[in-house]
């Protein structure tokens, strides 16, 4: 029966995937009116077949993936794993520890193929791809130690609590999640993210002055503006507010500066700064930390029971096989929980759009922003409307400029 429902879930991810290239292929061949001038027929080719590209090597990773899943969970393997750890007859914590490092690690290096062709064969042919392979491997192994250290440090700490407090660990290794995750977004600016760019005062004093003059009648007070040099390793182009409290910061993709006005990167920024004026960071932690306190709970009250390695025929019942089963069948749960979640973030995409709109009073710089982003990421501008409830976290580009329209209309 588990088997089924995830083999399922599998079929229903590829038929979204091709229900979204139809859709886009029977709507996509005439121009947008807000895209006249900006894209013309040729553009929306390149983009279909970007989509279907893009489209074709997930699907072939996700299936690939899929089948390691089975024949681990579902043709002993998974039994095996468990009772070599077992076997080695190391303590409660090195045993754990062992278990869940080498899981990841297989789940990162099956990955690599498929990173390395999408970065170097699928985003090169597509010009958007600049790294080198120096670069990519120098990338990978920075990654890795992060994730690495990460889960190390959740994994003793993890297990720590259950030898020490067995009835309550998962209220315990809840709060150390919640610390952690607090941690990382401060130290993230100043520790993670200068590992893999370099981060650089922003040169144009005329735009720098206009953006703190936006942040200041927004009533944020940013730290520094920085130019980031995304153009190392990628042509798509962002910008984003990081770190907390004091601790902001401005930072622009310097492939948004290229060919992008000084409007439409206010605009741009006019949207980041709407989710620090609604909270949206807050509001997000928060269901984050209610939905992983809720999960835990969940967690320890299966893990008390053997229904789990009944279930998976565990030959030896250890602590590790109940916890890996229980993650396996929540991936599931989530699933089906992702429209819930997407339409969560869409209402708050929405929210921040309106406030870009209100602080820039107009949503023409806005709405220019919006399709040269679009045009320089080769966005679909027509995703089917069940693909965005499951996938999209942003409202279709289309729909954000009508909701940008009628804002205006009705302003008068």
């Amino acid at each position: 029966m588990v088997l089924s429902a995830y083999v399922l879930i599998q079929l229903f991810k590829y038929l979204l995937d091709w229900l979204n290239i139809r859709y886009m292929q029977a709507h996509g061949g005439s121009v947008p009116p807000d895209f006249e001038g900006v894209v013309d027929p040729a553009f929306l080719k390149k983009s279909q077949d970007y989509l279907i590209d893009q489209t074709k090597l997930g699907t072939a990773e996700s299936a690939f993936m899929s089948l390691a899943i089975i024949i681990f969970f579902f043709d002993s393997l998974f039994d095996h794993y468990n009772s070599w750890v077992a076997g080695l007859n190391l303590s409660f914590l090195a045993s754990g520890w062992t278990f869940f490092i080498l899981l990841s690690l297989a789940e990162q290096v099956l990955a690599i193929p498929f990173n390395l062709f999408n970065v170097f064969k699928l985003e090169r042919r597509y010009g958007f791809s600049t790294t080198t392979l120096r670069l990519w491997l120098f990338d990978l192994f920075k990654e890795f130690v992060i994730s690495f250290l990460i889960l190390s440090f959740l994994t003793c700490a993890g297990l720590w609590l259950i030898s020490h407090s067995p009835g309550y660990w998962w209220l315990w290794f809840w709060a150390v999640i919640f610390l952690l995750s607090m941690v990382i977004t401060y130290v993230s600016p100043y520790v993670i993210e200068p590992l893999f760019n370099k981060f650089t005062p922003l040169e144009d004093e005329s735009l720098r002055q206009q953006i703190i003059d936006l942040t200041a009648k927004a009533g944020i007070s940013a730290r520094q503006v920085l130019k980031m040099d995304a153009s190392k390793r990628t042509r798509h182009s962002n910008a984003y507010f990081t770190g907390l409290g004091k601790a902001k910061r401005i930072v622009l993709f310097d492939t948004l500066l290229q060919g992008t006005s000084h409007g439409e990167i206010l605009a741009v920024l006019a949207h980041e700064i709407g989710h620090w004026k609604r909270r949206h960071l807050l509001k997000s932690l928060l269901v984050f930390q209610a939905a992983s306190l809720a999960g835990l709970y969940l967690l320890f009250r299966v893990t008390q029971t053997k229904l789990l390695a009944s279930l998976f025929r565990i030959t030896a019942d250890t602590f590790f096989s109940r916890v890996t089963v229980a993650i396996f069948l929540g991936g599931m749960l989530v699933f089906l929980l992702h429209p819930i979640m997407m339409a969560f973030t869409r209402h708050m995409e929405k929210e921040a759009d309106r406030l870009s709109f209100e602080l820039t009073h107009g949503t023409s710089d806005l709405i220019s922003a919006l399709v040269k982003l679009s045009k320089d990421n080769l966005s679909n501008p027509y995703p089917h409307p069940l693909y965005v409830a499951f996938n999209y976290s942003h409202p279709p580009v289309l729909e954000r400029i009508q909701a940008l329209r009628r804002a205006e209309k009705k302003r008068g």
